[in-house]
């Protein structure tokens, strides 16, 4: 499963370090890639996640999620 989320407030590496973590701690998630530049982050797992559970963990982190 690959799923790209835009994420809007993310604008420096804190902020990424943010998303990744909050991301990665999602149950199932294998890889997590920050795009600073394009506002996205694209998750990697071998099973399904839904992806408003990816969403909301974003938004507990700070930060406003959308599927791309």
């Amino acid at each position: 499963m690959k799923v790209t989320l835009v994420v809007n407030g993310m604008m420096c590496e804190h902020c990424k370090a943010r998303v990744d973590s909050a991301l990665s701690a999602v149950a199932g998630v294998e890889k997590v890639k920050i795009d600073l530049k394009k506002k996205t982050a694209t998750v990697k797992s071998k099973e399904d996640i839904p992806t408003e559970d990816l969403i909301t963990a974003v938004k507990e982190a700070g930060f406003d999620a959308t599927a791309e």
